[in-house]
């Protein structure tokens, strides 16, 4: 019997960090180029993501709503949410449509 049923896969967990905003900018940490990386391995979920910026006075409750996110999806799972600032964010980034929202273009870089 497998001790860990059937995991989501990253590529769910990432839609389920969708529903995680960034109050200060008002669009989802996905689409915004927050999450760097999704790893799920045996019983555990780990994050790698970033913030548009050191100083984001909004960057732990992110990361609260980030884990609770997870464990909504996947609540028997050990979780880890590592926030790094390498590579540093750039609006570059951002999804197609995040890009399009806020009117960047790539040669605004």
């Amino acid at each position: 019997m497998n001790p860990h049923p059937a995991a989501p896969d990253a590529s769910a967990i990432r839609e389920a960090l969708r529903a995680v905003q960034d109050p200060e900018i008002g669009m989802n940490i996905v689409d915004l180029g927050l999450v760097y990386d999704i790893a799920v391995e045996g019983n555990r979920v780990a994050v790698r993501m970033t913030m548009t910026s050191p100083a984001c006075p909004m960057g732990q409750m992110i990361l609260d709503d980030v884990d609770e996110a997870i464990a909504r999806l996947c609540p028997d799972r050990e979780r880890s949410v590592e926030l790094v600032w390498s590579p540093e964010w750039s609006p570059a980034l951002m999804s197609e449509s995040a890009k399009a929202h806020f009117g960047w273009q790539d040669d605004d870089a």
